[in-house]
């Protein structure tokens, strides 16, 4: 059994969904050396996410974005918490419905993704901030 970890300081991005699968790899080339194996991507934050989706049209990410400013608004009087502004809240709440980590499965050597699936950034603060991801992969 092999176990690899790293950690990828990610520079800070404006809100929105962001492709980063090759800063993952990058960060990682120990992967090449797993046949078989897992690699777990999480991010140490709790108002950006992880997650996994198509990764060639650009429209979908920017239809993620829309999706989620309707389902989860700001300025939404009942929040309590709004500490950093009016997208404190509404940042930690698309976090905690899109996750903090994704698993993905390693096969020889590569990340097992489909032929249109990438890992995204999902920066839910207006001004996003840098953002550090802990990378591990184990496998034989």
């Amino acid at each position: 059994m092999k176990i690899f970890q790293a950690t990828l300081q990610l520079s800070a991005r404006k809100r929105g969904f962001h492709l980063i699968t090759a800063e993952v790899t990058n960060t990682l080339p120990q992967i090449r050396e797993i046949k078989t194996g897992i690699c777990q991507v999480f991010i140490r934050h709790t108002s950006a996410s992880l997650i996994i989706n198509e990764n060639a049209d650009p429209t979908v990410r920017a239809d993620f974005e829309t999706y989620f400013n309707k389902a989860v608004p700001e300025n939404d009087r009942d929040y309590l918490h709004d500490d950093e502004g009016s997208d404190d809240m509404p940042a930690h709440l698309k976090a905690a419905l899109l996750g903090s980590s994704v698993t993905i499965p390693i096969t020889n050597g590569r990340l097992a993704l489909g032929t249109w699936q990438g890992i995204y950034l999902c920066e839910h603060r207006n001004y996003g901030r840098s953002r550090e991801l802990v990378i591990t992969a184990w496998g034989e």
